[in-house]
């Protein structure tokens, strides 16, 4: 009973040291929490510019993360991405506020039940309601725009796995927000996009070796906007797995590419 309270004990205190660990990591970002109109509470992450200049306007960037990184602790959805704008150089080139929400453990970003399997044909749903954190998200992002210096043309949404199905969904659902969209590894319903307008720039990046979340759905995506006339590319990694967003980040110009993005 004493050796299995130690262990206890022990896996205690490395779980305690690496949230200390990670929360000196993220310290940049305020750890904040937003109570929606309908009283649903939303955990989320704010980075802001450095420095605020009288009269300046900066861009948005909106990240949203994957399944793996859902639950309350308000930190693990910096896991993927987080350092990169916080990153001394980049803050410097591309000052701007970027928010990090996090979807609680039980609930889904691109919807409001999570499609039964990703390895059937087409499983999102065409004509779902909006799902819980993604409306408040929403509502979090007016705020924002409202209560910052926002340059309104130059906000961006960035999502991996289930964060990059909610950005599609982001998108269709407000097509005219957005000066530019990157999912990674996600997908949608692709009758969704019939008829789609929207000035939105995409930049679509997949692992053709997914086991996850099948490379298809974001190949089917990418030909569904094209024929639609948008603005859209598209990059496959060969023999890269689910955690595409790692050979996407590390691309040279991920960031000057999105940071140079203005709505149309």
């Amino acid at each position: 009973m004493q050796q299995i309270a130690k262990i206890v004990l022990s896996l205690f205190l490395f779980q305690f040291l690496l949230m200390t660990r990670a929360s000196a990591q993220y310290q940049e970002y305020d750890s904040l929490t937003y109570i929606s109109e309908r009283g649903d509470s939303l955990q989320y992450r704010q980075l802001n510019p450095l420095k605020i200049e009288l009269g300046e306007k900066y861009p948005l960037v909106l990240f949203l993360h994957g399944a793996g990184e859902r639950g309350s602790d308000n930190i693990s959805q910096l896991r993927h991405g987080g350092l990169m704008f916080t990153n001394p150089v980049n803050r410097e080139k591309f000052p701007a506020f970027v928010l990090f929400p996090q979807c609680p453990a039980e609930l889904y970003w691109p919807s409001p039940k999570r499609p039964d399997g990703f390895q059937q044909e087409n499983p999102f749903p065409l004509d779902a309601e909006i799902s819980t954190p993604l409306a408040s998200t929403k509502e979090l992002l007016d705020k924002v725009i409202e209560a910052y210096p926002v340059d309104r043309d130059r906000i961006y949404i960035v999502g991996l796995s289930m964060g990059g199905m909610g950005t599609f969904d982001m998108v269709c659902r407000y097509p005219d927000l957005f000066a530019a969209a990157i999912p990674i590894c996600g997908g949608i319903h692709t009758d969704r996009l019939n008829d789609f307008s929207s000035k939105t720039v995409f930049r679509i990046f997949h692992g053709d070796a997914d086991s996850v979340v099948p490379v298809r759905f974001s190949r089917e995506a990418y030909l569904k906007l094209k024929a639609e006339g948008i603005d859209i590319e598209y990059t496959e990694f060969p023999g890269v797995n689910h955690g595409s967003w790692d050979p996407a980040f590390n691309k040279s110009d991920f960031m000057s590419w999105l940071f140079q993005q203005r709505k149309k």
